[in-house]
């Protein structure tokens, strides 16, 4: 039984093998020197339609090859993978070589989105790129406006179509959101292609307050929103109950004039607790020093805390050697995706660099050790770390995949008993100075495991300590 149980096991891979390899067969002999018009005679609809690719004009064996092998003939792509194939044309699109944020597909498979050979859509696209689920290309992945909640609102510019405000191979620097969202044009210019801000409607809604040189999308969500008006899921409380006159007097000759001297000031008529703390703070940082518009937007957001451009980029404009690092391959998702407050207190506190800890390991321990306690709000949908003071998405251990060390006084990682602490050697009695940033980088690395000097995880990166079983 045991016999005839691996034979059929045998005939079923077999078959799931020899079905992958036909999947690349042709299924009419051809010779090697196959030339186009031998291909168009059966592939006349790789020729013909709307939109055609130009490098089919210049012939089919400008992008595949013809192999020949036991009687079996393979018609092949000539460098492997479309993706590699499209880019000796497309040089600009060559994902390895942009810098800033690049649409995902761009970096994967360039035929998620194109066609290669006709298309009925400009640009080769598979599918427009508009309307609704089924039809639009940009909705197999996104389900922008679809699902707009009770009560809410959506933008009728959806309608017109996704290219109407993006350009999806548009990339460069992402603190700016022309780029970061690969639009045809910053804010408020592409808003105002449509929208008239001489238009009393628009004037009475922001009740006669400058506006046509705002960031529109502070405010307001520019696809949809559970909220009337596209406003944006997070609000600042004066905003959003309309209590414009506490922070504003009416506008002077197309100013803003708040009803304080400086928004230091004003803010502090609320928030008094956190200008103490930026005054008193025994390190200070330098920007909160100023205007505390200069990081937070003072009505809306698409964060808790209002950060602008964004809870990254707002520290990146100024720690631009930080920013460098969010280039690299593997960042580190506390620092380039959920933000630097994260692990930094941006007003000042007692610790060096601003951390949220009094030392490396308690701060990395938070989230990685055996004996974390994140607390989980009330309604489910958050978690809160450091004493409450930084709050998480409810999933965010679990989608983040953050490993937690199996350590047991101060000892068990990488390998059992060894030490991530500063370690007295028994044997030697010499003090070894260690924490977690001894080994790893907190911001990016070029390799996995954000070890030091983008290091790899392998007996040359543990020679840098050890040599013969010694600690050096």
């Amino acid at each position: 039984m045991a016999v005839m149980k691996r034979a059929a096991q045998f005939v079923l891979i077999l078959v799931a093998v020899s079905s992958v390899a036909l999947a690349s067969v042709h299924p009419v002999p051809l010779k090697k020197d196959t030339d186009s018009a031998t291909c168009v005679q059966c592939h006349t609809d790789k020729t013909k339609g709307k939109v055609v690719h130009p490098a089919v004009t210049m012939g089919c064996m400008t992008c595949h090859e013809v192999r020949e092998g036991r009687d079996v003939t393979r018609v092949l792509l000539k460098d492997g993978t479309a993706q590699k194939l499209c880019t000796t044309c497309h040089q600009d699109k060559d994902a390895s070589k942009i810098q800033g944020r690049v649409h995902p597909p761009n970096v994967r498979d360039c035929l998620k989105c194109h066609d290669p050979h006709t298309s009925e859509n400009d640009n080769l696209l598979l599918k427009p790129a508009m309307g609704g689920q089924g039809d639009n290309l940009c909705l197999q992945c996104h389900n922008t406006g679809v699902d707009v909640p009770k009560g809410g609102s959506r933008h009728a510019a959806l309608d017109m179509g996704c290219t109407t405000c993006h350009t999806i191979h548009k990339s460069g620097d992402t603190s700016n959101i022309e780029f970061a969202d690969h639009l045809t044009k910053a804010p408020p210019a592409l808003c105002l292609d449509c929208h008239d801000a001489s238009d009393p409607s628009l004037q009475k809604a922001h009740h006669g307050q400058p506006f046509a040189t705002a960031n529109c999308v502070q405010c307001h969500d520019p696809h949809q929103s559970k909220s009337p008006h596209l406003l944006q899921s997070n609000l600042h409380f004066p905003f959003e109950n309309q209590m414009c006159d506490t922070c504003h007097q009416p506008a002077k000759d197309g100013k803003v004039v708040l009803t304080e001297p400086d928004t230091r000031k004003l803010c502090g008529t609320c928030h008094a607790d956190e200008v103490k703390q930026i005054d008193t703070a025994k390190v200070q940082h330098p920007g909160a020093q100023g205007e505390c518009t200069t990081c937070h937007n003072p009505h809306a957001g698409t964060n808790q805390y209002f950060l602008q451009p964004d809870p990254v980029n707002a520290c990146t404009q100024c720690h631009t050697d930080q920013a460098a690092d969010g280039k690299k391959a593997y960042p580190h998702q506390p620092a380039f995706g959920q933000g630097c407050a994260t692990c930094h207190d941006a007003h000042g506190n007692s610790n060096e660099h601003l951390l949220r800890a009094s030392d490396p390991n308690k701060l990395c321990l938070e989230c990685h050790g055996p004996d974390r306690n994140p607390v989980r709000s009330d309604d489910g949908k958050t978690l809160t770390i450091f004493g409450g003071k930084v709050t998480l998405p409810a999933n965010y251990f679990q989608a983040q995949m953050a490993p937690v060390l199996p350590l047991q006084d101060g000892l068990g990682h990488p390998v059992a008993n060894h030490p991530v602490s500063d370690y007295m050697d028994p044997n030697t009695k010499k003090l070894t100075k260690m924490n977690c940033l001894t080994c790893h980088q907190p911001h990016a690395s070029s390799q996995p495991d954000l070890l030091i000097h983008d290091g790899t995880a392998n007996m040359q990166f543990c020679d840098k300590c050890h040599k013969q079983g010694t600690v050096q």
